[in-house]
């Protein structure tokens, strides 16, 4: 499996010193988090001498891409169950996957909804008894289990934490590696409201701009912004809003400026192709500081 190196980007705004772990430069094709919630998956299924994965996602999914991609590495065979149309193949995640080897089955909303249901996880069991079913995101112990890496004992030094949440398994790791004097701070994407289940911990429930892939003109111009300033690609659904929300509680000084901050670049780079073909946007659009 692939080696993790931290790579931090140093960069400063408003007075803090920010430090950047770039999650999205571990692998060309896994990117991101997604590395971390299929290690010990992967090591799971050689265990169970498994030979194929059964996993979920949507059309623009980053975990269907990333499982596309490290099962061709591992020699696995990979079954993506995707919630929409068969058109929807043609789109660049999805053609990504299928070059990648995945055998793509496309399923109603409703048959989608049932993904977590035992009844239906059984049928699939037995209807492909050599394979090995990981989660929609990743989001059981073993990816938990891996993104309990993410943060290692170089980041001492971060008092105040930032990443992205989507299935929740990524926070729920690194908030069991926190030193005692960290908070991680995360940013929900989704519309519901999510609740902290460690003391350490605070949810922000106020940037999701609408709910899961949504977006305004304010989070479009800040995204360009941040990409014309620092030279760091964001994407549409989780890093944008992850760090629209970073640099606003900057923007209203409500952290100590002399610790440093770290953000946790996530990656999900590859949708943004897709999903500015989705809303037809325009990603060279010219944009003033909407910080300053």
């Amino acid at each position: 499996m692939i080696s993790y190196i931290p790579k931090i980007n140093h960069i400063e705004y408003n007075g803090y010193q920010i430090g950047i772990l770039r999650l999205d430069l571990i692998h060309s094709e896994i990117s991101g988090n997604k590395w971390f919630k299929l290690k010990y998956n992967l090591n799971q299924v050689k265990k169970e001498n498994k030979h194929s994965i059964i996993t979920f996602g949507g059309a623009f999914s980053n975990h269907i891409a990333a499982t596309a991609a490290a099962c061709r590495l591992a020699g696995i065979k990979s079954i993506g169950i995707i919630r929409g149309e068969e058109s929807s193949a043609n789109n660049t995640t999805l053609s990504f996957a299928q070059q990648n080897g995945m055998e793509l089955l496309f399923v109603s909303r409703n048959e989608y909804s049932q993904k977590q249901d035992s009844g239906y996880l059984q049928r699939l069991r037995y209807m492909y008894p050599d394979s090995y079913i990981i989660p929609e995101g990743g989001d059981n112990a073993l990816g938990q289990k891996g993104c309990e890496e993410i943060l290692t004992s170089e980041m001492f030094m971060y008092q105040q934490v930032f990443c992205a949440l989507g299935t929740g398994t990524t926070y729920k790791g690194i908030s069991k590696s926190l030193l005692p004097h960290q908070k991680l701070n995360v940013v929900n994407v989704l519309k519901f409201e999510a609740m902290p289940n460690e003391e350490q911990t605070s949810i922000l429930n106020n940037y999701h701009f609408g709910g899961y892939a949504k977006h305004t003109s304010e989070l479009l111009i800040f995204k360009k912004w941040f990409e014309e300033t620092y030279s760091i690609p964001l994407d549409y659904v989780y890093t944008s809003k992850l760090f629209f929300a970073a640099f606003d509680l900057m923007k209203q000084n409500c952290f100590y400026k002399r610790f440093p901050i770290l953000i946790i670049h996530c990656g999900g780079l590859q949708g943004n192709k897709g999903y500015e073909a989705r809303y037809n946007l325009n990603p060279n659009l010219q944009v003033n500081d909407p910080q300053g």
